[in-house]
């Protein structure tokens, strides 16, 4: 049985990792190593600045043998158009042949010619390296060389870091990635790495700037922004969060304190639940692409603040093959009858005299 991924995934882990290639000239880094082991998928890419290693869980070997071929930095595009061209979720099959990796859908398939011979450095035990580095002893931190640490942004949305000693490379980590950048020996301006190399020369290089302040932390110093109206929807993931666990959790305590036999009961259940699905939709997209689920969000927070949620369900009913109309007519049908039974009960057999004078 071949390994298998999503396109969505498929496409994220070429995302991850296609900025550290190195250029033409060092053959076997001017590609992506695609490795298979009885647990993951692994694309892993490095410049011999950076490396990057991206892994994706799939669903077993099933009696297969692990691989690891080095897809040519030609194929990258084409691949990485292709995956994008198939809907995100339909499953990829990758298979080895002689001289070629092939992807398969159950709408196509692409094959990649490559060279079978063609090694590879070993970047577990560089990475094992990075991690079980231990601290200097002189405070001193590395010089970092920011065009070799912008090629990190497709990582993750968030990451950690860590900074040991001088010299030393710099540990990058985020959900199913771990990275490392080698430290800059000198800048190009001829100023050597040394400069400002330890937080006491930081501390005496700009104490007389600094000194006219008083020490403060980011979050207290800062001025934030004005807080949002209550009603304005957020567009940042957190805050997103946040509400939707407060709203379960209030409606959820309204509910259990209100009549079980009452149309608030079924209000508090139904809010509820559809707050508890939305969170648990919203951290699945978030697990499985940061960056698209940023963008739902804040496109999602523009819908709420315009208000005209009708009209966009409407439009998505129809987009998706539906018929609001006779979603529209059934529950017109529904709130009638509803209607007419409480109009029902509200005045006995036997009552009408008394409900007429009452009236009057």
């Amino acid at each position: 049985m071949p390994v298998t991924i999503n396109a969505h995934q498929l496409g994220r882990l070429i995302d991850r990792t296609i900025g550290h290639i190195a250029d033409e000239f060092t053959t076997v880094l001017h590609g992506i190593r695609l490795e298979a082991d009885a647990t993951f998928l692994y694309a892993v890419a490095s410049d011999r600045y950076t490396v990057a290693a991206a892994r994706y869980r799939h669903d077993g070997l099933d009696g297969a043998e692990p691989f690891a071929r080095t897809l040519p930095a030609g194929c990258l595009t084409s691949l990485r158009e292709w995956a994008g061209a198939q809907p995100g979720s339909d499953p990829v099959s990758i298979t080895l042949a002689e001289g070629r990796v092939r992807f398969s859908t159950p709408r196509g398939e692409l094959g990649v010619v490559v060279d079978d011979s063609l090694a590879f450095f070993d970047w577990r035990g560089i990475l094992r390296g990075v991690v079980e580095q231990t601290d200097g002893t002189g405070g001193e931190f590395p010089v970092l060389n920011t065009r070799f640490l912008c090629r990190f942004a497709a990582a993750d949305d968030m990451v950690r870091v860590r900074v040991t000693a001088d010299q030393q490379a710099v540990l990058i980590v985020g959900e199913d990635f771990l990275g490392a950048q080698m430290p800059a020996r000198t800048r190009r301006d001829g100023v050597g790495a040394e400069t400002l190399a330890t937080l006491d020369q930081v501390h005496a290089s700009w104490r007389p700037t600094l000194s006219a302040g008083e020490a403060a932390t980011m979050a207290d110093g800062i001025p934030a922004e004005p807080g949002r109206h209550r009603y304005e929807a957020s567009e940042s993931i957190a805050e997103t969060v946040q509400d939707l666990l407060k709203h379960t959790l209030r409606t959820t305590h309204a509910m259990f304190s209100t009549d079980i036999s009452s149309q608030a009961f079924a209000a508090y259940a139904t809010s509820g639940v559809m707050a508890w699905s939305a969170y648990r939709y919203l951290e699945a997209l978030h697990r499985a692409d940061p960056k698209l689920a940023a963008a739902v969000v804040a496109e999602t927070a523009g819908q709420l603040d315009d208000g005209a949620l009708g009209e966009f369900a409407w439009d998505a009913a129809k987009n998706a093959g539906h018929d609001p109309e006779k979603w529209q007519a059934q529950l017109d049908k529904q709130l009638d009858k509803q209607l007419a039974s409480r109009k029902d009960r509200s005045v006995e057999p036997g009552q009408e005299d008394e409900a007429a004078t009452t009236a009057a």
